[in-house]
């Protein structure tokens, strides 16, 4: 046998030795949270395993596979034949499937009050024998219109906790970002990769298929302070605003004498913050005239990860204001976005500042 091959394989810093280390630093913790974040881990492999069955078929046969997937979970999911989402787009059934899995994950957890998902219309409040301290806000399966091309797409998600002293309301969700205990997301691509900040740094775990654990591979990840890359949709460019276009017009012909930044961009907002996060660079998402509030939501999109990017190094901007710093007024409300590089971010918000100053 091995020794030195069977030593490194048990020696590996896993997502759950990572967190109990992190849980030891408080002696005063009772383990709820670790319990907590076990179960979004949990529902972020189910979510992959489902993911990667997807691969197997092509397009035209994905309404019948999913439908065979639903009935072979239906007993142990309880899950319900819904397939309108809130903005009354027909949903496929990966999303109707991601979202029951993660309410479930998340009830069962015993550890939570309200949950906030992008698919539902409304919060959820955790029946009273069952709740918790927490309030987990997420998007179950961000990019889901990427699914049928095999782009990297993601589970985003944040939490909070709730002020002792009084029952859970919707007020406990409707907190600036910047008061979140922890935020994360899990991507699914050419490997499973879950990114988690509890507010001490940021690091990277990949998914060992063959163990059935998440693996820390890239410990406190650091975003560099400039980058090289920017991250737009410019099919929107003829509805963006002064800033934004000329932002974008440096990015392309910088006038001092620095090259050329590269245009990246995804369409899938996990695998666009994933790369500026390691990478470095800007990404954004600017309001424009057909999206004067924004097109990305505060809660579930905007807030977890500008708490990765800060908790990086880097910045996130909404045009107006950091984006940390939002009181969201409603739970799908929406923001620009200007997020990465510190530097990146500093100099769209100089240009921010001067339009200020020309009004």
């Amino acid at each position: 046998m091995d020794h030195e091959a069977d030593a490194f394989r048990t020696d590996l810093m896993t997502i759950t030795r990572f967190v109990l280390n992190e849980q030891s630093k408080h002696p005063e913790s009772r383990g709820d949270f670790s319990i907590l974040l076990s179960n979004i881990v949990l529902g972020c492999k189910f979510v992959c395993s489902a993911v990667n069955k997807v691969i197997l078929f092509p397009p035209n046969q994905l309404h019948s596979v999913f439908f065979y997937k639903r009935q072979v979970w239906q007993n142990s999911l309880d899950l319900q034949g819904r397939r309108m989402c809130r903005q009354g787009e027909e949903q496929k059934k990966l999303d109707v499937l991601s979202n029951e899995v993660f309410v479930k994950a998340l009830v069962s957890s015993g550890r939570t009050s309200i949950l906030v998902s992008e698919e539902d219309e409304e919060a959820i409040f955790v029946e009273k024998s069952k709740r918790g301290k927490y309030c987990v806000v997420f998007d179950p399966l961000d990019g889901s219109s990427n699914i049928d091309c095999g782009v990297s797409i993601g589970t985003i998600f944040g939490i909070y906790m709730i002020k002792d002293g009084h029952d859970a309301c919707i007020e406990d969700v409707l907190q600036p970002g910047k008061e979140m205990l922890a935020a994360g997301y899990c991507m699914y691509g050419s490997s499973c990769t879950l990114v988690l900040s509890t507010g001490s740094g940021v690091n990277g775990f990949t998914l060992d298929p063959s163990l059935g654990e998440f693996i820390l591979t890239h410990p406190d990840i650091k975003t560099p302070k400039k980058g090289k890359i920017y991250s737009v949709n410019e099919g929107n460019a003829k509805n963006w605003d002064g800033p934004t276009a000329k932002y974008v017009e440096r990015c392309k012909y910088p006038t001092d004498g620095s090259p050329a930044k590269s245009l990246r961009y995804i369409g899938s907002m996990v695998a666009d913050v994933h790369r500026t996060l390691l990478y470095g660079g800007i990404f954004l998402y600017p309001a424009d005239k057909k999206s004067p509030d924004g097109k990305l939501r505060v809660l579930y999109e905007v807030f977890p990860m500008s708490f990765l990017m800060e908790q990086a190094g880097g910045q996130s901007f909404t045009g107006k204001e950091r984006s940390l710093d939002l009181v969201p007024k409603k739970i799908h409300e929406r923001s620009p976005i200007f997020m990465g590089s510190y530097d990146d971010v500093e100099e769209i918000k100089a240009l921010y500042a001067a339009e200020g100053k020309g009004n």
